[in-house]
Parts: C-alpha cells; sequence; structure tokens
C-alpha cells in the first residue's frame, strides 16, 4: 500500500465500509472525529443475493446480475476514493458459493476495490466492534445479529468480545425452506423453529443468561420486527416472545406473504418474513431472551471502526497497527514457532522482496511478512511435509482480523515455501505473488541451518523477469550445503520457465545465481 498522503493525514478522512450481505448490499460512508462516528450518507439495495444459490451452492446468472448492478451503482458514488480508506466485505453467501470466485472477479472489477470475504466468526467480530463502539456500556451483552443465511451471536463486555460465533441459518434460508410458497402454515412455523433450534442447541451454554444482562438485535431482521412493533403500537420498540407471536398470529391470520400488511413492513420484506420470525423467536426462547432492543450497530460501522483504528495506527507509525498481528503472535504460541527462526526468515524474506518488487503496496508486504511468521506452525503435527501442514492450518484456523482473502493467499504463500512449484497453479501468475514465493523460498534456503545469517551475504537484483543473486566468493565457499541448495532452487523455477510458451509471463521466473564457485570447503 502507498504511503499515506498529507491530505490524509491532515484531515478526517472519508471511510467506505460496503457490506455484501445475503439479502441486502450496503455502502456506508462515514468519519471518525476525535473518536465519535458520523455517517454522512448509507445506501442500502435489496440485492437477495442468497436466493441466487442453487442446490449445488452456484450462484444464478440472474443473482449475479444483480449484485453486479448493485456494485455499479455503489462503485459511482466511491469513485476517486483513496484505497485506504475503502473495505469491502462478503458474508455468508459467498463463503457457501461454489463459483464465488468468478463472481468475485467480475465484482472486484466492477466496484473497483478488493472485495474480501470474511468467516462467520470475523463477520460477528466486527458485529460486535460496530454495537460496542456506536453503543457503549458498561455491562456485559448479548449481540444478536440475524442475516439472510447465517446468524451472529456474540457476548462481551465494553469493546472486547468473550465469545463470537456464526451459524448458518438465516432468514432467507429458513422461507426458501419452509415458506418457499409465500404461505404462512402452523406446520410451517414450526417447522422453522425446529430447524433453527437444531442449528443453535450447541450453542446454549455459551450464550446462557447468566453470561450476559442485556440484549441487543442487529440488522435487518431486528431493525424490521422494532419498527412494525412500535407503529402497531404492540411495544415500544421492544422484542418479546409475547410481541414475536402476535407477529406470527397476524402472519397466519393473512395466510401468505402477499395478504400480509403490517405497518412500515416493505414489500420486499414481506419475503423473508416468516423465516425471519421463526428464528427470532427460537433464538429469544432458547437462549433466555426476556426483551430484545434494536442495536445502533451493525457490520458496516465495525468495518468503519477497525479501518479507522488501522489507519490512525499507520498515521502514528505504530509497528503494530491491527489486530492481525496480535493474531499471529497467538498463532505462532498456540502451535509452539521456533519464533528465532521465523524472525531470521522473515528479515532475509522481506529485503529480497522490497529489492525485487520495491513498490509493493503495504498488503503484500504484510502478507509476506506475516507468511514468514507462521510457515513453520504445521510442524506441530508433522516435520514431515510440514509446509502442507502450515498451510492447512493456516488456511482453515480461526484468525481474528483476516479475511479468508488474506489467509488463503498466506496458506498459498506457506504451501510455496519449499517442494515443486506446480502446486501453485494458477496463483504463480499473479506477478506480487511470484516474487512473495520465490522471496520466501530463498529465505527459508538461506536459514535451513537454523542459525543466525549474515542478511547482506545474499543480494537479489531484478531485471525484468530475471532474478540475479549476488553471492560473495567467500560466503559460497563456505556454504556448500546451502549453495547446493541454490542451484536445485534455480533448475526449479528454469523447468518451470520451459513450460511457459511467453518468456514474458509472470509465473515464468528466471533464477539466476553466479557463474562462479570456487571450491566449497567444510561448512553448513
Amino acid at each position: 500500500m502507498p504511503a499515506m498522503t498529507d491530505d490524509l493525514l491532515r484531515k478526517p478522512m472519508t471511510l467506505a465500509a460496503i457490506d455484501m450481505g445475503s439479502n441486502s448490499f450496503r455502502l456506508e460512508l462515514a468519519q471518525m472525529r476525535q473518536g465519535r462516528y458520523k455517517r454522512l450518507a448509507y445506501l442500502k439495495e435489496t440485492v437477495r443475493l442468497g436466493a441466487g444459490l442453487d442446490a449445488a451452492g452456484q450462484l444464478s446468472e440472474v443473482a449475479i446480475a444483480r449484485g453486479l448492478d448493485c456494485l455499479r451503482r455503489f462503485a459511482q458514488r466511491i469513485a476517486g476514493f483513496d484505497a485506504q480508506c475503502v473495505r469491502a466485505v462478503a458474508t455468508q453467501t459467498l463463503r457457501e458459493a461454489s463459483n464465488r470466485d468468478a463472481f468475485l472477479a467480475m465484482a472486484q472489477t466492477v466496484l473497483g476495490f478488493p472485495i474480501e470475504v470474511i468467516s462467520g466468526r470475523e463477520e460477528a467480530r466486527l458485529i460486535y466492534a460496530g454495537v460496542s463502539f456506536l453503543q457503549p456500556s458498561d455491562e456485559p451483552r448479548l449481540v444478536v445479529d440475524i442475516g439472510g443465511r447465517s446468524t451472529e451471536l456474540i457476548v462481551g463486555l465494553g469493546r472486547d468480545a468473550w465469545a463470537a460465533e456464526s451459524f448458518q441459518v438465516g432468514s432467507v434460508s429458513l422461507s426458501l425452506r419452509w415458506f418457499a410458497d409465500g404461505k404462512f402454515t402452523p406446520q410451517a412455523f414450526r417447522d422453522a423453529q425446529v430447524a433453527a433450534g437444531a442449528e443453535l442447541e450447541e450453542a446454549l451454554d455459551t450464550f446462557s443468561p447468566d453470561r450476559w444482562r442485556t440484549a441487543l438485535g442487529s440488522s435487518g431482521t431486528a431493525g424490521a420486527v422494532s419498527e412494525l412493533l412500535a407503529a402497531s403500537g404492540v411495544t415500544d420498540g421492544s422484542i418479546t416472545p409475547e410481541a414475536l407471536r402476535w407477529c406470527i398470529a397476524e402472519c397466519l391470520k393473512a395466510g401468505s406473504a402477499q395478504r400480509l400488511v403490517l405497518p412500515t413492513l416493505r414489500d420486499d420484506r414481506k419475503a423473508i418474513i416468516g423465516g425471519g420470525l421463526a428464528l427470532l423467536y427460537t433464538v429469544m426462547t432458547h437462549f433466555g431472551i426476556g426483551v430484545m432492543l434494536p442495536a445502533k450497530g451493525a457490520l458496516r460501522q465495525g468495518v468503519v471502526v477497525e479501518l479507522s483504528e488501522r489507519l490512525g495506527a499507520r498515521r502514528r507509525g505504530e509497528a503494530s497497527s491491527d489486530l492481525r498481528d496480535e493474531t499471529v503472535a497467538e498463532l505462532q504460541s498456540r502451535f509452539d514457532t521456533d519464533t528465532a527462526q521465523a524472525a531470521r526468515v522473515r528479515g532475509i524474506a522481506m529485503r529480497i522482496f522490497s529489492a525485487a518488487v520495491p513498490e509493493a503496496d503495504e498488503d503484500a508486504r504484510r502478507e509476506l511478512g506475516w507468511a514468514c511468521d507462521l510457515h513453520e506452525i504445521g510442524q506441530t503435527v508433522s516435520r514431515h511435509d510440514h509446509h502442507r501442514h502450515s498451510a492447512y492450518l493456516m488456511a482453515h484456523a480461526d484468525a481474528p482480523g483476516f479475511s479468508q482473502n488474506q489467509q488463503r493467499r498466506i496458506a498459498n504463500l506457506v504451501l510455496g515455501q519449499r517442494g515443486g512449484l506446480r502446486k501453485l497453479e494458477p496463483a504463480l501468475v499473479e506477478p506480487p505473488f511470484v516474487w512473495q514465493v520465490l522471496a520466501l523460498r530463498l529465505a527459508v534456503i538461506k536459514c535451513h541451518a537454523r542459525s543466525e545469517t549474515d542478511p547482506d551475504a545474499l543480494r537479489l537484483r531484478r531485471e525484468g523477469h530475471d532474478a540475479w543473486l549476488g553471492l560473495s566468493d567467500s560466503w559460497q565457499a563456505s556454504h556448500p550445503r546451502t549453495l547446493h541448495l541454490l542451484r536445485e532452487e534455480s533448475t526449479r523455477w528454469a523447468e518451470r520457465g520451459t513450460e511457459r510458451d511467453d518468456p514474458q509471463h509472470p509465473a515464468a521466473l528466471r533464477l539466476h545465481l553466479p557463474v562462479q564457485s570456487p571450491e566449497p570447503a567444510l561448512a553448513r
């Protein structure tokens, strides 16, 4: 990421958060001024992306078109924004979609900014970050967010989330299963509640009433129900089991979504109100919630708050700028990583990468650094093929602060630290990635003896797709085994180059060692 401009340093930054949910896409523009949140604009469109998932997990062309059309309109609103000030996140539907990569490629082109697919727990954490910032409290609280295809539960105090979980059940998925024909029947509501309870039952102890004092409902379903209850004069906007039974009775009285008439209930919400009410009622009865109040914050505000904190830390020049650094340190500790070796590899890899790609953005640099930190976590499973175990753990670990996209990129880097290169297809076609892989592989080779090394003994000079290594004669003479590994590495890249018809292809990188090599002495 480029250095922050003077304008960004001097004045409050306008930040953009895009929440690509299963039912709606939302765009929030806001500023953080002296610890206060100020909304500048809010756009919401009902896209119903989740309704476009078929039985095989494929997004339909119609749903894809709806999503892209919405993102085109959002792109017009944020045209000209600095990339550092925009964060787009996608949730459950794109966690599930088997063709998500194809959709994301089109969506990122249309939007003009990267899109992160975040895990369920990461979504829950960000929801709590938004709620706890906009609605501070000094008592423990339960936050419930019922989305289109997932439900997040979080319990915490202040800004700290004690437990955060995501469950694959939402208002859209329940409605498609039990109210697909738009008809409301007592049996359909019973079946929907049983299905919802089966998903949530495992969390009864984690979110039991003795862990919190107040319950808040965040985002679409809770907000819509709160509004209609207040407008109907049933409550003051508070959600209670009794009030939800009234809502369900009104649905049964109407008989179908088309004939349902309730104050403030929009037509686009009617199609999913059955599943939403069944799920909300199940949550309240299962977790002993007598009263739920609507929350002020949601996922998009949490994205803005965290984005502001990351940028603020960079502006102040702090070494540890966000939660991801803490997560990496925790993973190193959990998997008993040799941190001294990781630091050696990191130091050399970062020098090589900076020499090869001096214009690389901050994210590329940080991802390489994290890959170095975590490249050996798989040794806790087995030393044999530990790079494969490390990659698997990185890709699937609960890693607060990281998106699924970023975890996958780092996992691919870790996988590529050693062995053949074919396994990295098609990631090697990306120019930054191919140089990240080379830097990590060379650093691992340089540090293979697991002892202190001269960081200046190996230097890299880049000329197009050619990487020239500079090695002093004295170093070559005293490190024959390392030199042997470097020669093998050069051969691996040469073999890849012959597989490419175009020598200028990013993956056709060539690694050159010095022509002369003196007779080696015994050394490591």
